[in-house]
């Protein structure tokens, strides 16, 4: 059994592409202090619930436009830093890197400034009375990491309910993903909640067993 996280998790289901942005907050005496995983496209819906809260970082578990088009809306409210693994560091500021070039008829291109942190595969980040482990994921796209704190995965467009990631995009490899799945994630406490880029949550057993695209 994996030790249980405790935290209060909120999902936001952003933009056109209803990607999943998590908040993640816990309350010390009257103040809450909170996370922020892959602010998506047309985060403003989250103004209001952030005026209550003291953000300590913005994570982001990759850069395509629509997990990290929210970025600077949220900076402005909260001076939160954020971390991107370095394989994608440049596609915060590239439009054709991360993709809202190509995709016109959904988004304007997009970019924000540069992330303050990098991320890379082992390390251990420290926010909300909690340590986050940092996977490096790839496939989907080189930078892909997800996010591990107790019995609670993020894992961004790698995993998700009965399906993966797609691999067709620049710097996807279906190789890269399918190593990732097996060799870290299903790696896993079977019991281990899975919270994905888009659709419901799993857990790592239910996928091992039901997932045909990893069976």
């Amino acid at each position: 059994m994996t030790m249980e996280a405790t935290f209060n998790i909120e999902a936001y289901s952003l933009g056109p592409l209803q990607t999943n942005c998590y908040l993640l907050t816990v309350t010390d005496g009257e103040q809450e202090r909170g996370i922020i995983i892959d602010p998506g496209m047309y985060a403003g819906r989250l103004a209001e619930r952030l005026k209550s809260v003291k953000l300590e970082a913005i994570l982001l578990t990759h850069a395509h436009f629509d997990h990290m088009g929210g970025v600077d809306d949220v900076r402005k409210l909260s001076d939160a830093p954020v971390y991107i693994h370095d394989l994608e560091a440049d596609w915060l500021t590239d439009p054709r890197k991360n993709g809202s070039m190509r995709w016109q008829d959904v988004t304007p291109p997009l970019s924000t400034d540069p992330a303050e942190y990098a991320l890379d595969e082992g390390q251990t980040l420290d926010f909300i009375g909690h340590s986050f482990q940092v996977m490096h994921t790839p496939g989907h796209s080189p930078g892909s990491v997800s996010f591990l704190c107790g019995q609670h995965l993020f894992s961004g467009d790698v995993l998700f309910r009965q399906s993966v990631g797609r691999t067709d995009l620049p710097g996807g490899k279906e190789r890269d993903l399918y190593d990732s799945i097996s060799l870290k994630l299903y790696k896993l406490p079977a019991d281990t909640i899975v919270y994905p880029g888009h659709g419901g949550r799993t857990t790592i057993g239910y996928e091992m067993a039901n997932n045909p695209y990893t069976a």
